[in-house]
């Protein structure tokens, strides 16, 4: 129970201070004057000046509140080396049971700095701020950290923790512990394919010096450099970006005698390849109604270089037309087909037949190149099945089909059962009823022999799109010419960019679209293995964790052609998975994660915001065993630690639940008050 006084003005303010004014006037005038009575006067003149401020006793009913201490455990992957996670066990059994003991002290516990794969480093202030966050300062009585030392979010000074109390950090870990890590200097995120990219990195060994190490770096697993570094060295690797999306590259040092861990004897980088630019080769032949849907899709693409020709005039042609009059370029054989063939990534022949333009020895030239890793796509029509078909030309040892005529009647196009696995044709759009839903074709080229089963069919089920490969290249064969119905809103028109440019990034390679692929792919708090593959089962795929644990899975069927697992990414670094034939990797969190790059406890970090709050950072233990200093209540001190205990900051705060108030100038009290300091006057002025 508290009591006090309280002021309730029956005037303004302003009015009141004038008064107060008025009256040290005339008390200086009649004291200065020895007036008869002035000390009477004096005083009844206050006692008015009282009244009109109206005090009151107050009386309050106030209960104690409980201060609030915080403990903070960390829960990092860091805290896993060692002993550290029975120490932090046994400290926290201990420490909590001796807060508890303490009368009038609350104790809220916390875990904090679990990796997910999202947050980097141990971050344990942004937990300490949580658990208070409904406590007033008044009552925070101090916080305990239980860590390694290693925390990444350490405010920069003891004003913005927020409140004004000792905050104590028991250090997990060993003083002589050491440890080996590659910690990478410098490293690109995207990278030109075809072209070289730089990493810098450097060998660092804690709690020794002069340590040697093999490094050995590796592109998707397959090695690419050796050398030996002392501790301390830096080193750089170049990189041949091999292929587009993630390359990872890895670089691994030999292990360090009686280290700490080995997870970050190997550091991880991500390099996203892309291409410069995809130079696309387009041969038109004669002109048609669907010349344009090809040169408008990939004009439409920011990332293709199109070169297109028309054969409008065959070389041999003679008309009597002088040269100087002709708006036509003549078509750079020579140049394209033999000098620069190999600078392209793609070559479509749009409805093209010999005419006289290329010499046979280019058609060698193209076949080549494909079996050399290029590409071709033949939209045909007619002119495939014709006396001057580019079938009957050196290229046909690469063409997936004979052709044998043509068949002009309406049909739907349809997926074969290859074509509802393969990743070019799955999915499109209107392919689920019964006709698609799509407009019909009304020609198709008929053919035989061919080296690959088709992923769409025609009229009768014949062939329509054969993808098939030569050697180290890839061709696509589409046996109608009236894909640009589809583009032109026929009948509902159908998915022809989907198509098109699916089968134009399938023939330059884009690893999404691979027919037997395996991946895998991070979704929120999951790492998910996919498997890509034309076949009716997939073998079961072994996972492997940073920290090396194995894992077998059973992949279930999805869509067509896929197959997944789901299991948790709980671990930052580098996951791999292989069914025996294929290999995946990622790299879950960040390429050079905080909570790996220094692992060796340490009370330094800490001890000068501990030390700024009257707090201290020790140790647990030296030896075998856990030893918790004392911990007991301080009321008032600057420091909360000593030989041996530490301290909290108990606190006097309390909530009032009941105010009682006794005004003195009120009601009988008030005019016996007032009347008897007039009649005090009176009598002193009547003698």
């Amino acid at each position: 129970m508290q009591y006090g006084i309280a002021f309730t003005p029956l005037v303004p303010t302003l009015v009141l201070w004038l008064a107060v004014g008025a009256i040290v006037v005339i008390a200086a005038l009649l004291l200065l004057g020895r007036a008869r009575g002035a000390a009477v006067r004096v005083a009844a003149l206050a006692l008015i000046l009282l009244a009109l401020a109206n005090p009151s006793f107050t009386r309050e009913d106030r209960e104690p509140l409980s201060s609030v201490a915080a403990v903070v455990i960390d829960k990092s992957p860091s805290q896993n080396f060692g002993e550290r996670t029975r120490e932090t066990r046994e400290a926290q059994e201990a420490l909590v049971a001796s807060l508890k003991k303490i009368k009038g002290l609350e104790v809220r516990v916390v875990e904090a700095g679990q990796a997910d794969g999202e947050t980097d480093g141990t971050r344990l202030f942004g937990a300490l701020s949580s658990v208070l966050s409904d406590v007033q300062i008044d009552r925070v009585a101090g916080a305990f950290l239980i860590t390694d030392g290693r925390v990444h979010d350490i405010p920069a000074n003891a004003a913005a923790l927020g409140f004004q109390a000792p905050v104590h950090a028991l250090i997990t870990g060993r003083k002589n512990e050491r440890d080996r890590r590659i910690a990478i200097s410098a490293a690109p995120r995207f990278g030109i394919v075809g072209q070289p990219q730089t990493i810098t990195y450097r060998l660092d060994d804690q709690g020794v010096s002069g340590g040697r190490a093999k490094v050995v770096v590796r592109r998707d697993g397959e090695v690419i450099n050796e050398r030996t570094l002392l501790s301390g060295q830096t080193a750089s690797v170049d990189i041949d970006i091999k292929h587009a999306g993630p390359n990872i590259v890895e670089i691994e040092a030999s292990p360090l005698e009686n280290e700490l861990t080995l997870v970050n004897n190997r550091a991880v980088v991500a390099i996203d390849g892309v291409r410069d630019k995809l130079r696309v080769l387009l041969v038109s032949g004669e002109p048609h109604s669907g010349e344009r849907t090809w040169r408008n899709l990939l004009k439409s693409d920011a990332s293709v270089d199109l070169v297109h020709f028309t054969i409008l005039r065959p070389p041999e042609k003679q008309d009597g037309t002088p040269i100087n009059e002709l708006s036509l370029i003549a078509f750079p054989t020579r140049e394209l087909f033999q000098q620069k063939i190999n600078e392209f990534q793609l070559i479509i022949f749009d409805r093209y037949a010999r005419q006289g333009v290329l010499p046979i020895a280019y058609f060698d030239n193209i076949a080549r190149y494909v079996r050399g890793g290029g590409a071709v796509l033949v939209s045909a029509g007619p002119d495939y099945a014709s006396t001057t078909s580019i079938w009957r030309t050196p290229l046909d040892s690469v063409l997936p089909a004979e052709p044998v005529g043509v068949t002009e009647k309406p049909y739907y196009a349809h997926l074969s059962d290859i074509g509802k696995r393969h990743p070019v044709t799955r999915g499109l759009e209107g392919s689920g009823s019964e006709p698609p839903h799509w407009s019909r074709f009304f020609r198709t080229v008929e053919t035989r022999n061919a080296t690959t089963p088709p992923v769409m069919t025609g009229a009768d089920g014949k062939p329509l799109l054969l993808l098939s490969r030569f050697g180290e290249g890839r061709v696509a064969l589409l046996l109608s010419d009236h894909i640009w119905l589809w583009a032109r809103g026929y009948e509902g028109g159908g998915p022809h960019l989907d198509l098109l440019r699916r089968t134009s990034h399938w023939l330059m390679k884009q690893p999404d679209l691979d027919e037997e692929a395996l991946r895998l792919q991070v979704q929120g708090h999951d790492l998910v293995v996919l498997r890509q593959t034309m076949a009716d089962s997939v073998a079961p795929v072994t996972v492997t964790s940073p920290a090396g644990a194995t894992r077998e899975l059973t992949l279930s069927a999805g869509e067509p052609g896929t197959w997944r697992a789901t299991i948790p990414a709980n671990e930052l670094g580098l996951w791999q998975a292989t069914d025996g034939t294929l290999k995946a990797l990622i790299n879950v969190g960040p390429t050079n994660p905080k909570e790996f790059s220094e692992v060796t406890s340490t009370t330094e970090m800490l001890k000068p915001l501990t030390q700024a709050t009257g707090g201290d950072a020790r140790r647990l233990a030296d030896g075998s065993s856990v030893e918790l200093p004392r911990v007991g209540p301080v009321r008032a001190s600057s420091v909360f630690y000593g030989d041996g205990w530490m301290g909290v900051k108990m606190r006097d705060a309390s909530v009032v639940k009941g105010v009682g108030v006794l005004p003195l100038f009120a009601g009988l009290i008030g005019l016996l008050l007032l009347l008897g300091a007039f009649a005090a006057t009176w009598l002193r002025e009547g003698r």
